[in-house]
């Protein structure tokens, strides 16, 4: 089970915030940061990302740090840029034991609820730009061992070629899980 976001205090006056330990004691194991749609429609930060990946890794959950680009970022050619700014403030000050813990989820904003998905080749590209990163910010183990999904109109159709592709580790569903059928075939994808 996993929380769709979290606040980075474990208590305090924030009303309308559900905080890490919350979240923990429903039996989520997961907490999403940094969606796109918390970055743009809340004016989440990668500040704000980061101290809510600390906090979710404090309460002994995995967060699921969130990353990608807008289709001007892509359009203009700063997909690298854009994503390993997010990726290595997201990660600030977050020590290499917690690789394990962490999940990443490359999600290109304009993939999201769009219907658009990254290509096959996008998405490995994204994905081994983030593997080679980790490495550098972890050493080579620690940064094979962190999962990378792939989210962004992940649907039966395009489940199989993402998942071919040596980078991609799983897939973080959106929209096509609201219909049992479609979400079936991506679940059962093996």
């Amino acid at each position: 089970m996993a929380s769709q976001n979290l606040h980075f205090a474990d208590e305090g006056a924030f009303t309308g915030e559900v905080s890490p330990r919350m979240v923990r004691d429903t039996g989520a194991v997961y907490a999403i940061v940094g969606h796109s749609e918390r970055r743009q429609l809340f004016a989440e930060t990668d500040d704000t990302v980061n101290r809510k990946v600390r906090a979710a890794l404090t309460a002994g959950l995995v967060p699921i740090m969130c990353l990608g680009e807008t289709l001007a970022e892509r359009e203009s050619g700063r997909t690298i840029e854009v994503v390993e700014r997010q990726l290595r403030a997201g990660l600030a000050e977050v020590p290499e034991s917690a690789a394990g813990k962490i999940l990443l989820a490359y999600e290109p904003v304009w993939a999201i609820g769009t219907g658009k998905t990254a290509t096959p080749g996008q998405a490995q590209e994204v994905h081994a730009f983030l593997r080679a990163t980790l490495k550098t910010i972890w050493g080579d183990a620690a940064g094979n061992s962190v999962r990378i999904l792939y989210g962004g109109s992940v649907k039966p159709g395009n489940i199989a070629d993402l998942m071919a592709r040596d980078d991609i580790d799983g897939a973080l569903v959106g929209g096509a899980s609201l219909s049992p059928g479609p979400f079936a075939e991506i679940v059962k994808y093996r």
